[in-house]
């Protein structure tokens, strides 16, 4: 935890930016921090505003960068600097906006020019750097990172891997030893190390250095990859085999699916996580924007920045380019992240992973045809995907059809019992979902309590399944029970609060219904369904003026056509004479037997 602290605080002091909460969602355009799209006179950052001239300019594409639509920020800070030529300002934000679309080499030229006005800029020192890295000028690369005065954490290892592209290796080594005594750096100097040592050859030292990390339990996903791959090339296939049974078991991506083949054959495949230098660089910034993104408090566009630098450096790097898309879906840049997506090649064996992005990129952009479309031609192509056959159900339930969905999930069930490998508890989770919205409860019941049985507390599980036998008024007791598990696990879902105070109004208990729902409320203030249900336990306790007031903001919150309908009975006439219309006698509590 440290040294992702630190690789946090050193990325975003790179780069001069702050913490926030990372940009997400898929309900169209999500603003980011305007502090990020303004100008400073911050060290390190531009700070002259742009001249009258250029301001209309300079204000659409200001606008733009608010909402990471970075072609149409990267084209309005190109025409305000045909207005205003000399501003660094524009300079600047024209810079990150071409490292925001991935077109590092446009940006070089405005970084040029920001360097030669403004001196040390932390923008135009990343894009020169990566610059000199791409043409393999180490010496340059080494006189920018002399130059620009930032001296962060990862200046070491860049400084190691030029140094290794001149050939110096025993000075590379030295730097990457610094770098690991550096505080909080050790796993990270010692991962790039052992790379590099793979480079001339010296397999044994890597082994060295990776075993021990092996054995602290501190190699990643890529570590581990690494040390399975330095074990065949010295030709310990089967402790390799090992490792990756040990480490991923029957979770196995594409990437370990391929080395895992390998490996059964007995083929002794290159080493392909570094080729040269200039991949030893592209894997700092990766490693980075992949800390970042772990971190869980880093805005998704300076991650970007980072990933964009890593593909830029290494074109055939395509866990950088998924690092991208998937950024840049986050930020609601649908048609950037397809374009990324496109850019695997057909024949690596990320190739499924990515169209199960692009189809959920298409999705999230509303163009569902053509998501279902990618799948089901994926599904021809993948026959014996599991994950491929779970996306299309994901994908099918959101459109409700229902009944397609199940049948994706139940082929996907198929093929791991095929493999003679236990589903996953989600993919019962979700099946369970699609049986239920089916009207086939006795299967959906099997399904959530197959779920519980594989991950036992699982809040969404409990929830759904508490939520649905409340619904029925059947076994409220243990539906509560199991409503109350979830809500300690996950206190601040709103979701869940409303479903405990939907079970206490159903068992009659409405003044902790009043409550429950009211905090569900306050934590999800524009859900329809939550405001109806504290509307119908207003109107329990008497408090009729705030049921009807519940009732008509459920209605502004735009619900399900069949809900609405009813909301606007109950302001009719009241909930009472509704309860009466459904044959429900009275607000006494639903209880069945079983």
């Amino acid at each position: 935890m440290q040294m992702r602290s630190l690789l946090y605080s050193l990325a975003l002091a790179a780069l001069g930016v702050g913490m926030a909460v990372p940009v997400q969602g898929q309900n169209g355009p999500v603003p980011i921090d305007r502090q990020d799209c303004a100008y400073s006179d911050a060290p390190g950052s531009a700070g002259t505003a742009p001249s009258r001239i250029a301001a209309g300019s300079y204000l659409s594409a200001h606008h733009a960068c608010l909402f990471a639509d970075y072609r149409t920020a990267a084209d309005r800070y190109a025409l305000a600097l045909t207005e205003d030529p000399r501003n660094p300002v524009l300079m600047e934000r024209a810079a990150m906006a071409y490292l925001g679309l991935g077109q590092v080499d446009r940006a070089v030229a405005a970084a040029r020019q920001l360097a030669e006005r403004s001196g040390s800029n932390s923008v135009a020192g990343m894009v020169l750097l990566a610059e000199a890295f791409k043409r393999g000028d180490f010496q340059r690369v080494l006189e920018v990172l002399e130059s620009d005065g930032q001296e962060t954490l990862i200046d070491g290892l860049l400084v190691a891997w030029a140094k290794l592209g001149q050939g110096r290796m025993s000075e590379a080594l030295e730097s990457f030893e610094a770098t690991v005594a550096s505080q909080g750096m050790e796993v990270f100097g010692l991962m790039h190390k052992a790379l590099a040592q793979t480079l001339v050859g010296d397999y044994e030292g890597a082994e060295a250095i990776l075993s021990d990390l092996d054995r602290r339990g501190e190699l990643g996903r890529e570590g581990i990859v690494a040390f399975a791959q330095v074990l065949n090339q010295l030709g310990r296939g089967s402790e390799a085999l090992d490792l990756l049974e040990r480490s991923f078991g029957g979770a196995l991506d594409p990437k370990v699916e391929r080395l895992k083949s390998q490996l059964v054959e007995e083929d002794v495949a290159g080493f392909d996580a570094v080729r040269n230098a200039t991949d030893g660089a592209a894997e700092v910034y990766l490693h980075i924007a992949n800390l970042l993104q772990m971190d869980g408090s880093v805005r998704a566009h300076h991650i970007l920045k980072y990933s964009r630098v890593a593909e830029y450096l290494n074109p055939d790097n395509v866990d950088a380019m998924l690092l991208s898309a998937d950024l840049l879906v986050m930020l609601n840049r649908y048609e950037l992240a397809t374009e990324t997506y496109n850019r695997v090649p057909r024949d690596h064996h990320s190739f499924t992973t990515a169209e199960i992005g692009r189809a959920d990129a298409l999705r999230a952009s509303g163009r569902t045809e053509a998501a279902v479309e990618v799948l089901e031609r994926l599904v021809e192509v993948e026959p014996q995907a599991a994950n491929v056959r779970i996306a299309l159900g994901h994908t099918l339930r959101g459109l409700e059809r229902y009944d397609m969905a199940t049948d994706a999930y139940d082929a996907a069930v198929a093929l791991y019992e095929e493999a003679g490998k236990e589903p996953s508890w989600r993919l019962y989770f979700v099946r369970g979902i699609t049986h239920e919205r089916e009207g086939r409860w006795e299967q959906a019941e099997a399904d959530f309590r197959g779920a519980l049985e594989l991950e036992p507390g699982a809040p969404d599980v409990l929830n759904y399944l508490g939520y649905s036998l409340v619904e029925m008024g059947i076994n409220l007791d243990e539906a509560l029970a199991m409503i109350e598990e979830a809500v300690a696990a996950r206190p601040e879902a709103y979701y869940i609060i409303d479903s405990l105070g939907w079970a206490h109004y159903r068992m009659g208990r409405y003044e902790e219904a009043v409550m429950n729902l009211e905090r569900a409320v306050e934590l999800g203030p524009v859900d329809p369904v939550v405001n109806d249900h504290l509307g119908d336990a207003y109107w329990a306790v008497g408090r009729r003026f705030e049921a009807e007031f519940q009732w008509r903001r459920a209605l502004s919150f735009d619900p399900e056509e069949e809900d609405a309908r009813r909301i606007r009975r109950k302001l009719d006439i009241g909930l009472d004479a509704v309860l009466e219309e459904e044959s429900v006698s009275s607000l006494e509590p639903v209880v069945k037997d079983g």
